[in-house]
């Protein structure tokens, strides 16, 4: 029965893939997926990345539609910096909590707190918030992004963790906003230590919205694309990884020779699982849902994002 099952599944995604296919052609459309998505949407995307890499492929590209396949801050993301072009995603209900544990009330707030500060945005904020901030960054270029800041005092949102991991590469004063990624939060110095004894031989690489306790413990900390990058190159052949499962498609895709153990059953980021293939062919035939930003938050956010496209 199971066998049976299983043969049916792949058939009806034989057949939906075919149809998103087709409906890429008619639609003149590209399809971005974020490394956390399901592996059977990777499997179909034109482009596959973390934020930033997204960001600027929304930018560039001549599509005239994006399908995005992430959670909602991402689509808004690339609704800001491709306004001319109509941005879907497969279900709406895909957001993050981590962008919704900031508010502009709460930011404006501080700004008045601390009039000399820059602020710094994590990409995972909604556009409001973007709106209201001197500069925006990933998990990728966060560093850099603090230290290109003109100023001594940054007000950094929403991520702790990150914060955290982030004022040790700058001598600024950092003003951290009390968010975190409750995927990445989740992971204990205890998981680690069991997974450590499990696999003695392994490297701990692990993602900075990691609790800071955690991130210690890490052999390499980065990014999801700088992860992907050190585990692809790297001699070891046994990892321990310590970020969303989703990555482990373009681990296993990269490496097939090599081993990765996810560092807990629950990096599983259930936002960022909503998404399927019945989805994605639906929000291609009907055009919906589609994202929509306000012209003038969109284009305060547009320069808080192009700003981050241009630090090097």
């Amino acid at each position: 029965m199971e066998a049976l099952a299983l043969e049916r599944k792949a058939e009806q995604n034989a057949e939906l893939k075919a149809r998103i296919a087709q409906l890429k052609k008619e639609r003149n459309a590209i399809i971005l997926a974020h490394y956390y998505q399901r592996d059977e949407i990777q499997e179909i995307a034109d482009f596959r990345g973390d934020s930033f890499l997204l960001a600027q492929k929304a930018a560039t590209t001549d599509a005239d539609v994006i399908v995005f396949c992430g959670v909602h801050f991402m689509g808004e993301s690339a609704k800001i910096l491709a306004p001319n072009k109509t941005v879907i995603i497969p279900d709406e209900r895909a957001g993050c909590p981590m962008a919704d544990m900031v508010n502009v009330d709460g930011l404006r707030a501080l700004k008045k707190q601390h009039p000399n500060a820059k602020v710094v945005a994590y990409i995972n904020t909604s556009a409001e918030v973007k709106s209201e901030t001197d500069i925006c960054c990933t998990s990728a270029n966060a560093v850099k992004v603090v230290n290109s800041v003109d100023a001594d005092e940054v007000i950094w949102v929403p991520d702790k963790n990150l914060g955290d991991y982030v004022a040790k590469f700058t001598s600024k004063k950092m003003i951290i906003w009390e968010g975190y990624c409750n995927t990445h939060d989740m992971l204990t110095v205890k998981d680690v230590e069991e997974m450590k004894a499990q696999h003695p031989n392994a490297q701990f690489v692990v993602h900075p919205e990691c609790r800071p306790e955690v991130v210690k413990l890490g052999d390499f900390v980065g990014s999801t694309t700088a992860i992907i990058k050190y585990c692809k190159e790297s001699p070891h052949t046994e990892f321990i990884v310590g970020t969303e499962d989703g990555t482990g498609f373009q681990l296993r895709k990269d490496s097939p020779e090599k081993t990765f153990h996810f560092a807990t059953k629950y990096l599983v980021c259930p936002n960022m699982k909503v998404n399927n293939l019945k989805k994605v062919a639906k929000c291609l035939e009907t055009m919906s849902p589609q994202i929509y930003v306000p012209p003038h938050v969109a284009d305060q956010a547009r320069a808080s994002l192009e700003r981050m496209l241009q630090v090097k």
